[in-house]
């Protein structure tokens, strides 16, 4: 009985923010959800620096950044979070990266927010691109307000920003992000 209770919670609080997250009836071709993810993507970008304008230097400074404009996270004792965005180099997109989150802990709730990561240099550049990145971002993740880009500096070369977009969510829990890019042909 517990068992039951347990999973239909788990899946009443992580499925809509989780599995509604791409999902679009309206949008049947690819390229159309291409053309969303960049207006998102862009959307986003400009959110940070409006909220954020001291970003500008990471902006000018890094050897390229990935954005995230929309990732969903829900838990209840397991939590799991996936988001879909895009890497820049030079400003212009290079590919569709994807990201997903396994976490194991005191956990309640769901949230959305979204991610920015910069990359100081090639090598770290190169290492996302190539499937070689992860880490847990909740501990070295800034979140995005006025000013925070003035006083963050890279670890281990990269730079995290994030922004709440909605949701309520308790979490004290333990996981890493994954992720995986699709370069453009």
């Amino acid at each position: 009985m517990f068992r039951s209770v347990f999973i239909a919670l788990f899946v009443f609080v992580t499925a809509p923010l989780v599995f509604a997250e791409g999902w679009d009836p309206r949008n049947t071709a690819e390229t159309s959800g291409e053309s969303k993810l960049a207006r998102r993507s862009q959307a986003s970008l400009a959110g940070f620096l409006e909220r954020d304008p001291s970003l500008q230097v990471f902006f000018d400074e890094a050897y390229g950044y990935v954005i995230f404009p929309r990732i969903g996270k829900g838990g209840l004792v397991v939590g799991y979070a996936r988001g879909k965005g895009l890497i820049y180099r030079d400003g212009v997109a290079q590919g569709k990266a994807f990201m997903n989150q396994y976490s194991v802990g005191a956990q309640l709730g769901g949230r959305s927010y979204a991610e920015l990561i910069f990359f100081r240099d090639q090598l770290e550049y190169d290492s996302f691109v190539d499937g070689n990145f992860s880490f847990r971002a909740d501990a070295a993740a800034v979140i995005s307000d006025d000013g925070a880009g003035t006083s963050t500096e890279y670890s281990n070369g990269i730079a995290v920003f994030t922004h709440e977009r909605g949701g309520a969510m308790v979490d004290a829990s333990l996981g890493g992000q994954r992720f995986r890019v699709e370069p453009f042909d």
